[in-house]
């Protein structure tokens, strides 16, 4: 009876143990939330990744579900909650709607926006783009039956992704996340995480998805530190080291 004892014991402080690692594996003197954009998943941060936790930098990617506005901010939520530290927020394209949204929290210290989406408080996608002409990869989404869109194979590699390998195209292509289009209609709540967090922004001079006048707009309203890069809409696969140093900057911030 005494040897089982010392063996639920055992078990027991072993349990707790593991517990506590698992809780410290998200606790970092600076971590990085990596949100990605529409017709992506958390893969388009793969070439990023390495390069920041090289650096001392833990890295947590988020998947969304990319089937609301609120369900995409919720996805970044519980990503953040289960964080101890700094945080620094980064939103690719959509993404940057989303980390508008999920990043009006204490432990948020910065934000970067990649070719991404900077909302002013209230308003949506379409309400973004319409003062500009229709970016040309606009043509390239196909809506199905239920309402998610995606990126057509030529609208990859001619729009999204014209700067990456055929074989690179081919993985974003695979990997692309449907968006639910009604999505690009929501609109922001009345206070933006940018109002009060040092905010650093990427413009992809050449994007093809997003008019490159608009991210300007967006880079200098929200007061940025802006860096441009000749690159496409996905400059963390096109260019990761620039991107990466962004990253760094901000992380650094705290």
């Amino acid at each position: 009876m005494l040897m089982f004892l010392r063996i639920i014991r055992t078990i027991l402080l072993s349990a707790v143990a593991a517990l506590s690692l698992g809780s410290q594996a998200f606790a970092a003197p600076n971590t990085v939330v990596l949100v990605h954009g529409a017709f992506a998943d958390g893969s388009s941060w793969r070439k990023v990744i390495p390069m920041l936790e090289k650096n001392g930098i833990r890295v947590v990617a988020v998947q969304l579900p990319l089937t609301s506005l609120a369900d995409d901010v919720a996805a970044t939520k519980r990503a953040i909650d289960r964080i101890d530290g700094p945080i620094t927020l980064v939103g690719h394209s959509w993404g940057g709607t989303v980390i508008t949204e999920a990043g009006n929290v204490d432990k948020v210290k910065s934000l970067v926006y990649v070719a991404a989406l900077a909302n002013p408080p209230g308003t949506s996608y379409q309400d973004l783009v319409k003062p500009y002409p229709p970016a040309p990869g606009g043509a390239a989404v196909q809506v199905d039956s239920a309402g998610f869109a995606t990126l057509s194979a030529d609208g990859v590699m001619k729009d999204f992704a014209p700067d990456l390998k055929p074989a690179e195209q081919a993985l974003v292509l695979a990997t692309q996340g449907p968006i639910r289009g009604a999505n690009f209609g929501e609109k922001t709540s009345t206070t933006a995480a940018w109002t009060s967090k040092a905010s650093w922004f990427v413009v992809a001079r050449n994007d093809r998805m997003i008019p490159v006048q608009l991210e300007m707009k967006m880079a200098s309203d929200i007061h940025a530190q802006t860096t441009v890069v000749d690159s496409s809409h996905v400059i963390m696969l096109a260019h990761p080291q620039a991107v990466a140093a962004v990253i760094e900057a901000a992380a650094a911030h705290h």
